[in-house]
């Protein structure tokens, strides 16, 4: 390992300038050099205080920018936090370039940006910043570019913000650079059910036939392929898998963006869905529920040993519908990822949506733990 370094810390109750400058001086006694940038995820009760909250961060643990978003829950190392007041801070001396603040009349990168970075993380405010715009851009300009983030959470719109330096923004995105390289994992708790069918008729988020029959047919048909139990349990766990790639023979989990089912019609034979399918595009339903994704959890993370050693830091972006009110139990996730990099430092909080790629294609996700590890370049 280089000179690469990270430091994380979490403050556990409201916004206290002794729990905030404490925190910072952690930070700062942990790292041999001043950190380039932190991330910092808080509760909404912080947002009247964003800008002296950075302001001692940056002074008090020499951190050079601080980016974040307002938080209904927040994690640090291998613990998850739901709920109540405090916030969590992963502090990095790596090479990342200047954080740019994104406006939502205007959802594009920068309009020039030369060389293209390695990846980049971004934090937007799902009322005030249209994301599915900003990845679509993003997936044009520079495809294959890993995008990893997530959507503000906290309540409302009057509570949820995101941040730069204390200003809040619309969205802030972090370029990586140089010699620093992120590795996404994506955790997406489903697995395909049924069969694969090709869309031959939809319009807008309306499907209305898969292959030769009609959507409804083939949710039914994937359904009576469930277990009596797995029936049981399925009701608000069917999703539609939209292929993010054709050109694959043996479609598994991971290899689909998962989409919400909305709304069903034996009559007409439609489904409505949580997402823009393409005429062409392979679909298949999916099912979600406890076992499955601590399998899929456990998969996610198969091919981290082969970089653990390069990496220094990570960052965790994971649904509001996770946690310990699906698995039963509290901190999975963050557990599983410290696991995976050896307890190197870790931060993120619970999002109104994940943002991460799938085949390489940058997309907007639900019900995920999408992961950012952070690992220096072989020289």
């Amino acid at each position: 390992m280089g000179d690469f370094q990270a430091a994380s810390s979490e403050i556990a109750g409201p916004f206290k300038v002794e729990a905030v400058t404490r925190a910072a001086k952690t930070l700062r006694s942990a790292m041999d050099h001043p950190a380039t940038v932190a991330l910092a995820f808080a509760s909404a009760n912080y947002a009247p205080y964003l800008a002296e909250f950075c302001e001692i961060l940056r002074v008090d643990g020499h951190i050079v920018d601080v980016i974040g978003c307002t938080a209904s829950g927040w994690i640090e190392g291998a613990n998850e936090f739901e709920g109540g007041s405090g916030c969590s801070i992963l502090a990095l001396h790596c090479d990342v370039g200047d954080p740019v603040a994104l406006h939502g009349d205007a959802p594009h990168w920068p309009p020039h940006w030369h060389p293209a970075p390695n990846a980049s993380v971004i934090l937007a405010n799902p009322f005030h910043f249209d994301i599915d715009e900003w990845l679509r851009d993003s997936n044009k300009r520079f495809p294959g570019l890993p995008v990893i983030g997530g959507l503000a959470s906290g309540g409302g719109e009057d509570d949820t913000c995101v941040f730069h330096n204390g200003k809040v923004v619309d969205a802030v995105m972090l370029p990586v650079i140089g010699r620093t390289a992120l590795i996404p994992v994506l955790s997406q708790g489903c697995r395909p059910i049924g069969e694969p069918f090709t869309v031959t008729r939809a319009e807008h988020n309306v499907l209305y036939a898969l292959g030769n029959q009609s959507a409804y047919n083939a949710l039914e048909s994937a359904f009576q392929t469930l277990t009596e139990d797995q029936k049981s349990h399925a009701r608000g766990n069917l999703f539609a898998g939209l292929a993010g790639n054709e050109y694959i023979d043996d479609f598994k989990s991971g290899d689909f963006l998962i989409r919400n089912i909305i709304g069903a019609d034996p009559g007409s034979g439609a489904v409505v869905i949580g997402g823009i399918p393409r005429v062409g595009q392979t679909l298949q339903y999916q099912l979600r529920d406890r076992s499955i994704a601590i399998e899929d959890l456990e998969r996610a993370y198969d091919g981290v040993p082969a970089f653990s050693e390069r990496a220094f830091a990570s960052l965790l972006f994971s649904c509001l519908g996770r946690g310990k009110q699906f698995f039963g139990d509290s901190g999975k996730d963050a557990a599983r990822l410290s696991e995976a990099i050896g307890g190197k430092p870790s931060a993120g909080f619970f999002c109104n949506g994940e943002i991460a790629p799938v085949r390489g294609l940058n997309a907007l996700h639900g019900n995920t733990a999408a992961a950012a590890i952070w690992v220096e370049k072989n020289p």
